[in-house]
């Protein structure tokens, strides 16, 4: 990708670049903004977008230097820190109560799967019926670019980790915001996460583009027939994933669940099993 920015521009990109190495954390948009208004770059506060137009081109472009994780994302959980256990004890306690061997689901799996879907509303019908090994991503609409390259990152790490193809089941609205989110968003990830993944190893090269894909389950054109699915009452000739039947939105999801063989699932989940027993009896008697 080559992007050539006016000369205005570039010198705002310039200015953005300096505020953001001034500090040893990393900051938003917003923050950077009222800094250049500031320095009298911008003059007032309309300016902002395109400030945020400018630097989400940076980023997506790789341009000089600035990257998708170069600004924070502005919605935040909150952060805990400083928790933990009262004394040793009670820590060899919890681990005795607890003690869990995890592995890798998908490392004998024949693909990996994740489900993602525009309708962040849902999420707990997703949760229900997706089986609980796949990943799960609300888009909430269109995804900013920070959440775009976390999943790139995610699925090159996957795709070096694993060796094995990359299935993405999408479920989404039908109308023409629904079918372009995907697509557009996909256009960024995808792109990234073999890039990601090439650089780590360039022997995947042959393969990488053709394992990594996005399997669109829903809505699709004839589904509204299929489900007998009624109209968007603001936009005729558009349907919503909230308007399925419950029993139609699980027939949808689960078949995201065909991407899993469960005969190998219940060896890997078999193997668990029997590593935290032994661990277990190691554990008994032990006191600090």
């Amino acid at each position: 990708m080559t992007y050539t920015p006016t000369a205005r521009n570039a010198a705002i990109i310039d200015r953005a670049s300096y505020w953001t190495r001034s500090v040893p954390y990393t900051v938003t948009a917003r923050w950077l903004f009222y800094r250049l208004l500031q320095e009298s770059v911008y003059s007032q506060k309309a300016g902002y977008k395109h400030l945020l137009a400018l630097l989400s081109r940076a980023r997506k472009e790789f341009y000089d230097g600035w990257r998708p994780d170069t600004l924070a994302d502005e919605t935040r959980a909150a952060l805990v820190r400083g928790d933990g256990f009262d004394s040793p004890q009670d820590w060899l306690d919890a681990i005795r109560r607890d003690v869990s061997c995890f592995l890798d689901h998908w490392a004998n799996q024949p693909t990996y799967v994740e489900c993602w879907f525009e309708a962040a509303a849902m999420q707990a019908q997703f949760e229900h019926y997706a089986d609980p090994n796949i990943t799960l991503l609300a888009f909430h609409g269109d995804v900013s670019i920070p959440e775009k390259w976390k999943a790139a990152k995610r699925l090159a790490e996957r795709y070096i980790q694993l060796r094995k193809p990359i299935t993405i089941y999408y479920f989404g609205d039908y109308d023409p915001k629904g079918l372009t989110i995907p697509l557009s968003a996909w256009s960024d990830i995808s792109a990234w996460a073999v890039a990601l993944a090439l650089r780590h190893d360039r022997t995947l090269a042959p393969r990488a583009r053709q394992d990594i894909r996005l399997h669109r389950v829903g809505l699709n054109a004839g589904d509204e027939l299929a489900f007998n699915m009624p109209e968007n009452p603001e936009r005729p000739g558009t349907y919503q994933w909230e308007a399925l039947a419950d029993e139609q939105a699980r027939e949808l999801i689960q078949r995201a669940n065909d991407g899993i063989d469960f005969a190998v699932l219940q060896d890997t989940l078999s193997d668990e099993r029997q590593a935290t027993l032994k661990f277990s009896q190691h554990l008994e008697g032990l006191e600090l």
